[in-house]
Parts: structure tokens; sequence; C-alpha cells
């Protein structure tokens, strides 16, 4: 029995000589960059590389606010002892040459509040994964944890990325909901991909690529306005319904 596979977007595929169907030849793409360790802000954070020593006192005492253990369920490590653990695991984490960690910086107290990482850099495949995020109770829920996402999204297309990934465990609902919010498209979901503290894990896969990047760019920009703001620092406008209204 003959077996059809179609694709999401054959907007821009060809066929060759054989009467193949080819993808969108890229012939003025280049590899990009890794990503830099230039610090970047917006309204609300400052994003900069992991220095345990500069940011790890702060990052220990703001997770030390979730009296609940419940935010590490579907990460792969912790939650840690005490600090010198916790100081440990950062110091090793910077020194994995595949991934690249940030502290995420709330401007208006100058501590930092949470982590978000590049992991699965493939500058060949222009593709770059966003993961290792934990946000602390005081980032969580704010425009904070929106604009460090914003923040490392822009870097990834400034510098040529053509895919942007978000992964997580599939029984993790609040992470989904929040790839989607973030406008990020469902892709499917890869089976008993990881054993994860004893359990199977089961993969959600998300991602943005570089067409649907300048629509997401705008919608971002206009929430995180000061017009998008009322007095008491609550949204105007939702982020979906924005880009929604932005959407061809």
């Amino acid at each position: 029995m003959d077996t059809k596979i179609t694709t999401t977007d054959t907007q821009h595929t060809i066929t060759n000589k054989y009467g193949q169907t080819l993808g969108e030849a890229l012939e003025h793409w280049t590899p990009p960059n890794s990503p830099t360790e230039i610090p970047t802000s917006g309204r609300f954070c400052r994003l900069e590389r992991l220095n345990p020593k500069l940011h790890g006192q702060a990052l220990y005492q703001a997770n030390a606010e979730d009296i609940t253990p419940e935010s590490w369920t579907y990460l792969p490590y912790g939650p840690f002892r005490d600090f010198s653990e916790y100081q440990d695991w950062l110091s090793e984490q910077i020194q994995q040459s595949d991934q690249k960690f940030y502290a995420i910086t709330d401007l208006k107290s100058g501590k930092a509040v949470g982590l978000a990482a590049y992991l699965r850099i493939a500058p060949n495949a222009g593709s770059i994964e966003v993961g290792h995020l934990k946000f602390s109770p005081s980032m969580q829920r704010t425009p904070i944890s929106t604009e460090a996402m914003y923040l490392m999204m822009q870097h990834a297309f400034s510098l040529g990325y053509r895919r942007y990934e978000w992964k997580c465990n599939d029984f993790n609902e609040p992470s989904k909901r929040a790839a989607l919010r973030l406008g990020f498209q469902f892709e499917g979901v890869f089976r008993q991909a990881q054993v994860v503290k004893g359990h199977n894990r089961d993969t959600a896969w998300f991602s943005v690529i570089d067409k649907e990047w300048p629509v997401l760019e705008t919608a971002f920009q206009q929430w995180l306005s000061l017009q998008n703001f009322d007095d008491e620092g609550m949204q105007v406008e939702r982020l979906s319904d924005i880009r929604q209204s932005l959407e061809p």
C-alpha cells in the first residue's frame, strides 16, 4: 500500500528533473553564529550570561521563595538540598559546550530571579532550542517572564537561526500552555524520549520558524509597551489577542 506524507508548508517547494519534490532552495542562507555573551535588556529585565559567583546566591534565594518542590517536578534536576549543592550545579552547567545559560535579572530590584538557556545549538541546521527554564515565584506570571522569552527569541532570530524550539514533558500542561501563548506551534510528541528521575518522559515538541517571527516580534513589542499596562500594572490586551489581530 502506498503511503502519502504531507507537509504543513508547501508554498516554496520545487520539483527536480526527476519529478521529485524538494523543499525551498536556500541559496543565500548561511549558518548563524553561536549566541553571544552580550547582555541585553528590555523594560522589565536584563539577560546576561550566567555567572554562578555573581548570580548564584540571588537565584537560590529567589527559588527558596517557592515553599513546595512542585516547580522542579518536570526538570531533570532539583530541588537542591542547600546553596552549596546549587552552586556546584550552576558551575557544572556553564562548563557545558553545547548549552549557554543566562541569568534573568529584574531591573526593578536588580536581583537575578530566573534562568534560561540555549541548547541543542545547531548552526548548520539553523536550529536552536530554549530550555532549562526556571522562573522563581517573584518572576512567574509577571511581564518579566514574557519579556525574557521575547529577548531570547529575538536574539536567536537576529543571529540568523531559522528554527527556535521549545520542548517539555507531555504531562507538563503549564509549559505547553506557555509555549502556545508565546506563539509556538505544536508539532507532536516523541514517545519514550527520555528517562527523567526514574520515570518515562514523552516529550512534546513546539517551534517557531523565521517566517513566523516578524508577526510574533510585533506582537511582543505591542504587548510589552507602556500603553498595554494600566496604572496597576495589569495588561490591557492579551498577547494571544494581539498576535491574532496581526496574523494575515
